[in-house]
């Protein structure tokens, strides 16, 4: 299990104290479950600006569905929408009474997700709980008298709740599912089981839902009980379905139609017998059609299908398969709307490509019809009352919204300053709004230049979205990002994106974007690799130490695949690396980060990734103390997919310094791996010692005391708190900030008695918007100064790394998962040579 599993409990604590500090809170944290950018993502309603839940009308002509945040009625017969919902907060999963007379949906707001009854005759919506849990998926029982939910009112955690229903009214709640605590030693997923996505059968008797209960991996098999609290259920059918299986019964009850990805890379319908049995599937194609609802009278399933990219809303015949899509072409709002087109200027007056941030007078965020609408997942709550919202624009966007004040703010990666402007909008115009970005002098050096990309991007990863290569060259041109490597992962047993994998530039890659695709190794054991530049073929498997799978061996090590790597001429990182500073005295570690450099394994590490970027550092000074020449690289862990997600592409970034001329992935790799880099998710940094710059060496003879000449220069979108040298770990200088703390420029001189190596960072306390990570932060990667006849100090260092090595070994000799003895035997020298170097540093 890698080290960001095994210290997640201190990573919570950390996280804690860090938002208290950094007053970024994560979306709906009253969740007690582990990894939330997996549940958020996959299993909760997201905002888009397509479809994304829907039910039918009980004459079977008409569909409710939610959209942009909003519920909606159509006929599906028309081109025509109804908005029946809106005011503050955001509109989900609607449900249809048998008796036509209510609409249940779920309202995310104040920090929760509650259930709200719309009541179709008198056009009025009121909530039906207010316990500040998480209320989701409700369904009414087929005579209307009950509704099953998901709540996570018990313990933070996911059961199925149903409570009565009577005259708008939700009473008797009760909890049907129990709790129990697994003894698998399950990866991503809460030790207590989850049950999710309930549904009734027909004569309301029984209730189907999606447990893991006796399950390692993914969100579980089917399961149906009595609608009972407390009676005992029973699994009728098991596969991965990735969140987003949400079964549902046919009109007769013989069959179950759900979504699923069995054997494939993308969710599909299929139906299965009603008490389980083979299952065969509806639907065809390279994108998800999921969330099905069948029609009252059995002849069509509606559902959500993202095979444009955006969500849109499908129907299909049954039997006979014929789809048509049901469009909003007309859309009528409850209240006065107007019309923003916007246009996005660059420093020479022509339009560019952005990212926009709109949030309307009701507070709400706002965005093209077509758009993909993506958000943080985590925000300051004294700042706005809901995560930052955002879509990626051509440097062209219409949006409609209400009437009334209108916030709009324009970002275009790190070298443009953050351009906010208020509008006021009226009803029934179309305001022509005009946005002009500043460029940030960026002092450059001659017959050079740096060049931003993200190392860790995955394009395809399970989110709501279909993304291709052109959109996320599209997403990296509106972030001004030149390079994206895409890293190929699996998610539980398929890989979306392998039919993208490519040893060249993708063919959507721009003279300005290039789009490359490699691979994330993913352990379960040792720590993520990210592999660049693969030049003959992806490694499969993709994965190793995986419990009760054909791969639950520790072999092949991060050492074995780093050589397979370099075989192809791949560069090799470890990609999010501490979630929290680990101590060897104190926890069990495996991750084999220290034994990969000390063999030479590594050629950069994420400083800023998915992880906590201090913790990470202190790691990486210890190593660098040790005298090894480890690259710094930015990589955000981007699900670029998502509609809620830890970042935009490019978030965690790293600047490249490399010969003027042409973008070109190869020089760009070279001068990575040399480590003429800068990572940041704001700050822009400049840093030399004696004029030369990151990942250059400066050697001098023995002597006395050694004066060296320093220039430090930092340009910020934000405000920076801090800005110091750093050598051997300490800071030796803290570099004066303007008055509003978004430059510095200084020279001066370093004294150093003895060999060194030395870098320039920059950090906040808190966070700052619109850098949407846990604080600003920036650092170079280092200079090394070798003086003749003196060397680094590493001997508490290398003790450090030694009681590490000593517990990967101990873990490796107790492992009974081993296909056999030569594996073994492999990985144990690996570490048994890695101890060795440390011990020399020791002595």
């Amino acid at each position: 299990m890698p080290l960001r599993l095994r210290v997640f409990a201190a990573f919570v604590g950390l996280m804690i104290s860090t938002f208290a500090v950094a007053q970024r809170d994560p979306v709906l944290k009253q969740i007690d479950v582990p990894h939330p950018y997996y549940f958020r993502e996959m299993y909760l309603p997201q905002l888009t600006t397509g479809p994304s839940a829907l039910a039918w009308s009980p004459d079977s002509g008409s569909l409710v569905y939610s959209m942009a945040g909003s519920v909606w009625l159509q006929k599906i017969d028309s081109f025509a929408a109804e908005q029946l919902t809106g005011g503050s907060g955001y509109d989900y999963q609607p449900d249809w009474s048998s008796d036509g007379k209510w609409i249940v949906y779920c309202k995310y707001d104040r920090d929760a997700v509650s259930l709200w009854a719309y009541d179709v005759e008198n056009e009025k919506a009121h909530p039906l709980t207010q316990d500040n849990a998480v209320n989701v998926e409700p369904r009414f029982s087929p005579d209307g008298h009950r509704i099953a939910f998901v709540s996570t009112a018990y313990h933070g955690r996911f059961h199925i709740f149903a409570g009565r229903f009577e005259s708008g009214s939700l009473t008797q709640i009760e909890r049907l599912t129990g709790e129990n605590r697994s003894s698998l030693p399950r990866y991503y997923y809460s030790v207590f089981d989850h049950e999710i996505s309930p549904a009734w059968s027909r004569d309301g008797s029984e209730l189907m839902f999606v447990s893991n209960s006796g399950h390692l991996y993914g969100t579980g098999g089917f399961w149906r009980m009595k609608s009972e609290a407390g009676a005992e259920a029973h699994e009728i059918h098991y596969e991965e379905t990735t969140w987003k299986a949400r079964p549902e019964f046919s009109p007769d009850g013989k069959r179950i139609v759900y979504g699923s990805y069995l054997g494939r890379a993308w969710h599909q319908l299929w139906v299965m017998p009603a008490q389980g049995g083979d299952a065969f599937p509806l639907t065809y194609g390279d994108f998800d059609n999921i969330n099905p609802r069948w029609s009252p009278d059995g002849k069509q399933i509606a559902f959500i299908s993202n095979r444009g990219g955006n969500t849109s809303l499908w129907i299909q015949a049954v039997p006979g398969g014929e789809q048509r899509e049901l469009v909003a072409k007309e859309r009528h709002f409850l209240s006065a709307f107007g019309t923003i087109h916007l246009s996005v200027m660059n420093e020479d007056g022509h339009n560019t490509p952005a990212r926009i941030f709109v949030t309307g007078a009701d507070g709400r965020a706002y965005a093209p019809r077509d758009a993909w609408m993506q958000a943080d997942d985590s925000f300051d709550r004294s700042e706005r009352p809901f995560e930052a919202h955002y879509f990626e624009s051509d440097g062209t966007a219409t949006i409609e919204l209400p009437t009334g004040a209108v916030t709009i703010g324009v970002m275009k990666g790190f070298e443009y300053e953050f351009a906010q402007k208020q509008v006021d909008v009226k009803d029934g115009k179309i305001d022509e709004v005009r946005v002009q970005l500043k460029k940030i002098a960026v002092p450059q050096d001659a017959g050079s230049h740096w060049v931003s990309g993200d190392v860790h991007v995955h394009m395809n990863y399970a989110g709501a979205y279909r993304n291709t290569p052109e959109h996320l060259v599209a997403q990296a041109a509106a972030e001004n990002l030149s390079i994206v490597q895409d890293l190929v992962v699996n998610k539980e047993q398929r890989i979306p994106d392998m039919p993208y994998f490519r040893m060249t530039p993708d063919p959507a890659s721009t003279a300005e974007n290039l789009l490359l695709h490699g691979q994330e190794f993913h352990t379960s054991y040792w720590g993520h690799l990210g592999l660049l530049h693969l030049t003959k073929n992806f490694l499969i498997p993709g994965y190793s130490a995986y419990p009760n799978t054909a791969d639950a061996s520790l072999f092949p090590s991060n050492a074995s695949v780093a050589d397979m790597a370099h075989e192809q001429r791949g560069v090799v990182g470890y990609v999010h690396p501490f979630d929290a500073y680990p101590d060897p005295a104190k926890e069990m570690l495996t991750d084999e980060l220290p034994a990969d450099v000390a063999l030479g394994k590594v050629d950069y590490i994420e400083v800023l990734g998915f992880s906590d970027h201090k913790s990470t550092a202190r790691v990486w000074y210890r190593l660098l103390n040790c005298g090894f020449h480890l690259p710094a690289a930015g990589g955000t862990d981007a699900m670029a997919n998502f509609a809620s997600l830890r970042g935009p592409v490019g978030l965690n970034r790293v600047y490249v310094k490399v010969p003027n001329g042409p973008l070109d992935v190869e020089p760009w790799l070279a001068n990575l791996k040399q480590g003429h880099t800068f990572a940041t998710n704001g700050p822009l940094l400049g840093f030399s010692l004696a004029n030369l710059g990151p990942g250059e060496e400066l050697t001098f003879p023995a002597g006395g005391e050694l004066e060296i000449r320093f220039k430090a220069s930092l340009r910020s979108i934000v405000p920076v708190d801090h800005l110091e040298i750093i050598c051997n770990g300490q800071p030796v200088r803290q570099v004066e900030l303007s008055g509003n703390r978004q430059s510095a420029s200084e020279e001066g001189t370093l004294t150093l008695h003895a060999s060194a190596w030395c870098l320039l960072r920059a950090y906040s306390d808190t966070a700052e918007y619109p850098v949407l990570d846990l604080y600003p932060y920036a650092t170079t990667s280092p200079i090394y100064v070798t003086i003749e006849g003196s060397r680094l100090n590493a001997k508490d260092d290398a003790a450090y790394f030694i009681a590490w090595i000593d517990q990967l070994i101990a873990g490796a000799q107790k492992n009974q998962d081993w296909n056999n003895e030569a594996e073994k035997v492999a990985v144990l020298d690996q570490l048994t040579r890695a101890r060795k170097v440390y011990e020399g540093m020791a002595k």
